[in-house]
């Protein structure tokens, strides 16, 4: 007789959506408590996505649902994309939307790579008068000049009117150098030696080694400085006096305040083809749109790049 040997059976590995392997000493969760976390982040989620819906339904209504509404409206009735048109079809609002974006993509660019560079030199031990220069760094986290200062800087430099004067004075963030240096701290010294000793220079070092090791702080940064230039609107209000020259978020403002509207829009809201509330709801739209596009793909890197940057820096 053949002895039949079971075979010991393997440990099942999780899925991509199943939950992680509980420890040991963890005891295993009671319904109630599974509800009750359940409950607390639909809450949560619905806290965050219904006015987030309103003004998605609100856009998309015409100007008879939202007068039967008596304003923001909560269930859509009739859907049209008039605002839309409207703003999309060439005007001001067109024109600030590409302003907004050739400066999120020229600041955004100018920013990381100023940033990086910094970052780099300030997390080499050797390099040049590193330490004074991030105590001074430092300082300007604690004091500034001032509004009334920088503003007379900007005019002196003959930056008024100008789309240098919307990146250069917020183009450098002290805390996202701080977070890229704590990170380019971790990565291992014997690796940059190593590639010393090949022959590699330093901006070599940092193009092929440096960045595709810190691609998750990279992300993150590159998230922040993004958002930032999208979201900026004081410094158009303070350098900007001409009308055709204002970003997205600056139009946004005088259409919410009801200060002025662009010619085409205005005749269409006083001749009742569309509501003020419908435009001023699509304009808030189409300023948030990029940026909850974008979050999702940077999302998975929040952890890894934030929490190691500033833990080891």
């Amino acid at each position: 007789m053949t002895a039949v040997i079971d075979k010991p059976a393997r440990p099942r590995t999780p899925g991509r959506w199943a939950a992680p392997p509980r420890p040991v000493w963890e005891e295993k969760p009671s319904r109630a408590g599974i509800a009750g976390k359940g409950l607390v982040l639909l809450l949560a989620c619905l806290a965050v996505l219904f006015p987030l819906w309103i003004v998605v339904v609100t856009s998309l209504s015409t100007r008879r649902a939202i007068d039967e509404a008596g304003g923001l409206v909560m269930i859509p009735t009739d859907i049209t994309f008039v605002a839309y048109q409207e703003l999309l079809s060439g005007g001001q609002v067109t024109r600030a939307t590409l302003v907004s974006i050739g400066i999120t993509l020229v600041g955004t660019v100018f920013s990381m790579t100023v940033s990086v560079l910094c970052a780099y030199g300030l997390s080499r031990s050797g390099s040049l008068g590193h330490r004074w220069i991030l105590m001074v760094l430092l300082a300007t986290m604690f004091f500034s000049a001032g509004l009334i200062p920088t503003y007379l800087l900007v005019q002196s430099l003959g930056l008024t009117d100008s789309y240098l004067a919307l990146i250069l004075p917020s183009a450098i963030s002290v805390f996202n150098i701080l977070v890229l240096r704590g990170f380019f701290m971790g990565i291992s010294q014997e690796l940059i030696d190593s590639a010393r000793i090949d022959g590699a220079g330093d901006l070599r070092i940092l193009w092929q080694i440096v960045l595709p090791l810190s691609r998750a702080v990279v992300a993150v940064i590159t998230l922040f400085y993004a958002v930032g230039y999208w979201s900026a609107w004081f410094n158009a209000s303070l350098y900007l006096n001409d009308q055709n020259m204002l970003p997205l978020q600056n139009v946004m403002i005088q259409l919410v305040q009801k200060q002025e509207a662009p010619v085409g829009l205005g005749q269409a809201i006083k001749t009742g083809q569309l509501s003020g509330l419908a435009v001023q709801m699509a304009v808030m739209v189409m300023a948030l749109l990029p940026v909850a596009v974008l979050s999702p793909f940077v999302q998975k890197h929040f952890k890894k790049g934030m929490l190691t940057g500033a833990v080891k820096g």
